[in-house]
């Protein structure tokens, strides 16, 4: 975990463990856009683009934690920061993104998307 007062910042090996064994059921939010999700995704991740993210931010579940991602970890960074900023307390961004993620060997899709994925799961 960062500094207090920075942003939370955890790596892909800590985001990969939550998201399996955290009984909170974290959420893993993809803020890339859609034609980078496509290229390459985690499984069970959740997209809201950054470019959509202001008119889409309350569809976020407010009982989950969110762990989230994007390519290198700027614009996570800056979600993150924007929801921290916003009062909740169950936000952390994963550094290096999906670049780190992939390169950290843990599971990736690519290709078309099948019916719901990427979609905010219900709470």
């Amino acid at each position: 975990m960062s500094m207090p007062g920075a942003i939370p910042t955890i790596d892909v090996a800590e985001a990969d463990r939550r998201l399996r064994e955290d009984p909170d059921r974290p959420i893993l939010l993809d803020v890339r856009e859609m034609n980078e999700f496509v290229e390459m995704r985690a499984p069970g991740a959740a997209l809201i683009p950054t470019s959509a993210f202001m008119t889409r931010v309350a569809e976020l579940p407010a009982d989950r934690p969110l762990l989230v991602v994007c390519h290198m970890g700027s614009r996570s960074a800056a979600v993150a920061g924007y929801l921290a900023r916003a009062g909740r307390t169950d936000v952390v961004n994963v550094a290096g993104g999906m670049d780190a993620w992939e390169r950290a060997g843990l599971p990736v899709r690519r290709g078309p998307l099948d019916p719901g994925e990427g979609d905010l799961p219900a709470s």
